[in-house]
């Protein structure tokens, strides 16, 4: 009876973990730059109730720091590299984000819709 419990978790996991690999590969990917102390676009436009993947670029030589209080995110990025964030899924709404280095020109926000 016992191996028939473990072959019966077997197949499922068989079942389940192909499954998994696919939805990890279908995370829509979005793009945010920091150019000149500032994020592009200022205005992010992504789907609600979605896992994203959030890839920022800093184009700049400086570091910068992208932070949301509300996401609950924060993450150095250093000059001339990029980073990688995964957010939500979320309600819709707004979601202010800032760069912490920069704060009085590094400024943007989600829109989730």
């Amino acid at each position: 009876m016992r191996r028939a419990g473990l072959l019966r978790s077997g197949l499922l996991l068989m079942c389940v973990l192909p499954l998994a690999a696919v939805r990890a590969g279908d995370i829509p990917e979005f793009a945010l730059s920091v150019k000149a102390h500032q994020f592009e676009p200022a205005e992010l436009v992504i789907p609600a109730a979605t896992k994203v993947k959030l890839i920022i670029h800093n184009l700049d030589a400086a570091p910068e720091e992208f932070e949301s209080y509300e996401l609950k995110r924060e993450k150095v990025i250093p000059g001339q590299s990029s980073g990688l964030l995964f957010i939500g899924p979320l309600a819709p709404g707004t979601y202010p984000f800032f760069g912490d280095f920069n704060p009085e020109t590094a400024r943007g926000h989600l829109l989730v819709k």
